[in-house]
């Protein structure tokens, strides 16, 4: 799938406040994709960096367009895990989302997902688990 299917795709499949987050798809391979985010106002804690959720909700909606990547559709899925590590506070005006493949098979599928400061140092890196219905 190319970047202009996968950007289609996002108001279509996912929940308006996801479609509301901004997504920007910046570039797709089979099984990746990579995202820009706007780091808004509303993602913001009291810390005055974003949200943990925020970050969590952009590694789930990155790795489903990473399996549309992978599979050359959508199908449908759910998350069964999604295991994430905060690794240094993000704040700026963006961030960037690195979803990759690293397995699938008929029932489940593996990915790993990087997000990234606006220096390109590594803040958050998780890992999922998808059941393919």
């Amino acid at each position: 799938m190319n970047i202009d299917a996968l950007q289609t795709a996002i108001p279509s499949l996912f929940a308006p406040w996801i479609a509301a987050m901004d997504f920007r798809v910046q570039a797709t391979a089979k099984g990746e994709v990579t995202l820009s985010m706007p780091i808004k106002p509303s993602y913001i804690h009291v810390g005055g960096v974003m949200c943990g959720q925020a970050a969590m909700a952009a590694a789930d909606t990155a790795m489903v367009l990473a399996m549309m990547a992978y599979l050359g559709e959508f199908r449908p899925m759910t998350t069964v895990q999604l295991q994430t590590s905060f690794l240094r506070p993000l704040s700026g005006t963006h961030c960037i989302v690195k979803a990759t493949v690293l397995r699938s098979g008929k029932s489940l599928a593996f990915g790993s997902i990087d997000i990234l400061d606006t220096d390109g140092r590594l803040a958050v890196q998780a890992t999922t688990t998808y059941a393919l219905l």
